[in-house]
């Protein structure tokens, strides 16, 4: 019996030594807890188009619906494309292309077509990718066929060009994504887009852009100086900490806002997480030698495997990053909530257009680091702005 005890004393022990590494190998993940999320609808897939913005922005006036009592919507992302890469047409033909004519955009698109084509629900067109055999957006050859078509007239040396060209192009999309419908019934109801855009009750007077850069003067409005913001929508200026409180306010307060921000840091990965770790400070767990021939995805899938430090973000750095090309405009998604890691460390909730086939069924954790540092502005109910910035914007 003693023997028979001793043995059962050292399997107990011989367990409990081979169990603490299983719990330390545990605690290296992230464990959110949610201090706030505000609704929002469900989570669309973008598939392979360069659509984001529209992605973003018709979720993100979803979930202003939702925050207003009005329901539930789904609106046409192919809707707002179809409007949108038209008016991009002319507008590179116009300029002989020195506009871009690419399938990129910004959330001022929605905001413009909201003003002046109205909207529909998503079952007013085609499912996206149902008209050329697909189950999803793929807009590869669309885009393709429609890039040499304008280019073919924008870049030409032709001494002048009959109106029959912008047709040709309407026919294009047309074809791709589904005919824009002068009328369609909702719920019973008939509705041409604009009386269906009324009918939501969203005034676009209450949607303005922010942002946080050194090369315009804070608290003034201007455009920002990238391709896709090809209607030169105004954006307010901020200095960084401003804005990070208007985030903060924002959310606390139930709004969510529509975000564009730079994901191709190494620190943004497709499992759900964003960060800007310190690479000064030794807690990864590879040695110099063996980083440095390491292949990007497997430094990515290191610097996002656990909650490590990160860098200290200035308006200076932000500058630099966004003047010498490092900082880019890459993506848009939503911003609905916040949550803190097992350190206490706060994170915003963001709601992503790839699908939910991701850790955290298609949100990603971004810290507030990574979205001081990579946020290249944000969509936004000025009333969510708190009193003291409204002032000093004028608002």
């Amino acid at each position: 019996m003693k023997k028979f005890t001793f043995l059962l004393v050292l399997i107990f022990v011989a367990i409990g030594i081979d169990a603490k590494p299983k719990k330390e190998k545990q605690a290296e993940g992230f464990i959110f807890t949610t201090v706030k999320a505000n609704p929002i609808t469900s989570i669309k897939n973008q598939n392979r188009s360069g659509t984001c913005w529209a992605f973003s922005s018709l979720g993100f006036f979803e979930s202003e619906l939702l925050r207003m009592g009005k329901g539930s919507y789904d609106l046409s992302e192919m809707y707002l494309i179809h409007k949108t890469m038209e008016d991009r047409a002319v507008a590179s033909v116009r300029l002989h292309g020195d506009i871009s004519y690419s399938p990129g955009g910004s959330f001022y698109d929605a905001v413009y077509c909201f003003k002046n084509y109205g909207m529909v629900p998503e079952n007013a067109m085609p499912k996206p990718g149902i008209l050329y055999g697909d189950t999803l957006a793929n807009h590869g050859e669309l885009d393709k066929v429609a890039g040499e078509y304008v280019n073919a007239i924008a870049k030409s040396n032709m001494k002048k060009i009959s109106p029959i060209w912008e047709k040709g192009l309407a026919s294009i999309y047309d074809n791709y994504i589904g005919k824009c419908p002068e009328t369609f019934t909702y719920e019973g109801t008939e509705y041409t887009p604009k009386s269906f855009a009324q009918s939501l009750g969203l005034n676009m007077d209450d949607y303005i852009s922010l942002t946080s850069f050194t090369h315009h003067p804070f608290y003034t409005k201007f455009i920002i100086e990238v391709q896709d913001n090809w209607r030169w929508g105004g954006s307010y200026n901020l200095p960084i900490d401003e804005l990070m409180e208007v985030f903060d306010n924002a959310i606390m307060n139930g709004y969510t806002f529509a975000w564009g921000a730079d994901v191709s840091e190494m620190g943004f990965s497709r499992k759900g997480i964003g960060v800007c770790p310190d690479m000064t400070v030794k807690t990864l767990g590879s040695d110099m030698a063996h980083w440095t021939k390491a292949k990007e995805e497997d430094k990515r899938e290191e610097m996002t495997a656990k909650p490590i430090p990160e860098i200290n973000v200035t308006q200076k750095m932000r500058q630099t990053a966004f003047d010498d090309w490092e900082t880019t405009d890459d993506h848009g998604m939503i911003i609905y909530g916040i949550a803190k890691d097992q350190n206490g460390k706060e994170y915003y909730m963001v709601k992503n257009s790839w699908g939910t086939d991701n850790p955290y069924k298609g949100t990603w954790y971004v810290s507030k680091t990574f979205a001081k540092y990579k946020t290249l502005n944000i969509l936004i109910n000025k009333k969510a702005i708190p009193a003291s910035i409204a002032k000093k914007l004028g608002l």
